[in-house]
């Protein structure tokens, strides 16, 4: 019954372009992703393979029009790659991110502890929409993000923050950032 079937065209084809797509995409969403940190060094080259595995699959789909199993490779590809990704890139934990503590509650807690673990912090008086509030900035490593989340859930549970990405700083008195 299967002695006619056609692997190559039906399953090894598809297999490749599908777990090619997965590899140029993946380093396409990580060079958006080191882009947008400026890293400049990696980009070229991962702009280099990305578009020359692009082309090879490509090439190998524009030759097998007639298969639609190659359009599902295709595009399941794509979309796997984007996942995976972005998985990467989550991982990598790459940059830096301000976190914007805002507050009505006692913060002196929750400045002693984000201190004492070398989380500089600079805060500012303002108004919220039910009174004076204290506003709290501190610029971490990604990777540290969550440490700093536990430390503000600890210390002061009720504060809102805001989490943002930060392409560049200049200057600074803590180690943790370098």
């Amino acid at each position: 019954m299967f002695e006619n079937f056609d692997y190559y065209n039906w399953i090894l084809l598809p297999l490749f372009i599908f777990i090619s797509r997965v590899g140029d995409v993946s380093l396409a969403t990580l060079r958006h992703a080191f882009i947008t940190k400026g890293y400049r060094t990696i980009v070229p080259i991962l702009s280099f393979f990305e578009v020359l595995i692009w082309i090879v699959v490509i090439a190998q789909v524009m030759k097998n029009l007639n298969n639609v199993a190659c359009y599902f490779a295709f595009a399941g590809g794509f979309a796997a790659g984007t996942y995976v990704g972005m998985m990467i890139e989550e991982r990598l934990a790459l940059g830096l991110q301000v976190i914007r503590i805002i507050t009505n509650q006692n913060c002196e807690m929750l400045l002693e502890s984000l201190r004492k673990d070398n989380h500089g912090t600079t805060v500012v008086d303002g108004q919220g929409a039910l009174g004076p509030v204290k506003i709290i900035f501190t610029i971490v490593k990604r990777k540290n993000v969550r440490e700093v989340i536990d430390i503000i859930r600890d210390n002061n549970p009720s504060a809102f923050y805001s989490i943002e990405d930060i392409k560049n700083v200049r200057k600074g008195i803590f180690a943790n950032l370098r």
